[in-house]
């Protein structure tokens, strides 16, 4: 018989900055989701150039959940979330809100007093997390038409609202 604490510590999520070596977990992640994929670059830069801002979820050592975030330069206490990804085997078990507080907790982000990310209206499980991040921190959340459909070129991206989290009190 196994014993139960190994097996439960050996099944832990563990959240951190990423290293450029996670960037292309990361990328391998998008690409079995429904997320918009950017080039496997931009999640080398991420994590490279930006990982204090950034957070990977890790079990078993493998990628499971990731954020790509950054502190706009014009908005030193504000967090853009840029992405969020959690593998479907860890879907429902509250990775992207942990991974969200894990952030939030960070040397990086001493500062920060707001979220932001910008969301497609038929994104609800995106919307219903920042609610949540919202409700968590005793804070408002507040939404506003940002990137109207009409200056994304082509015909297949939907309009972007931008969604912002706070006064955050940590």
């Amino acid at each position: 018989m196994l014993n139960e604490s190994k097996v439960a510590a050996s099944d832990q999520v563990i959240f951190s900055k990423p290293s450029k070596e996670d960037g292309a977990a990361m990328w391998e992640l998008v690409t079995k989701s429904t997320l918009d994929t950017n080039s496997p670059y931009k999640y080398l830069l991420m994590s490279e150039y930006f990982s204090e801002t950034c957070v990977v979820a890790k079990q078993h050592n493998q990628v499971v959940g990731f954020i790509t975030a950054f502190i706009p330069p014009k908005r030193p206490d504000a967090v853009f979330v840029w992405q969020i990804g959690v593998d479907a085997s860890q879907r429902g078990k509250g990775i992207a809100s942990k991974m969200l507080h894990s952030l939030l907790a960070s040397d990086a982000c001493k500062a920060v007093r707001f979220v932001e990310a910008t969301i497609t209206p038929d994104n609800k499980a995106s919307q219903s997390l920042f609610q949540k991040i919202a409700r968590d921190f005793h804070t408002d959340i507040h939404s506003s038409e940002f990137f109207t459909k009409d200056i994304f070129p082509g015909d297949e991206h939907e309009e972007e609202f931008k969604f912002v989290i706070g006064p955050i009190n940590k």
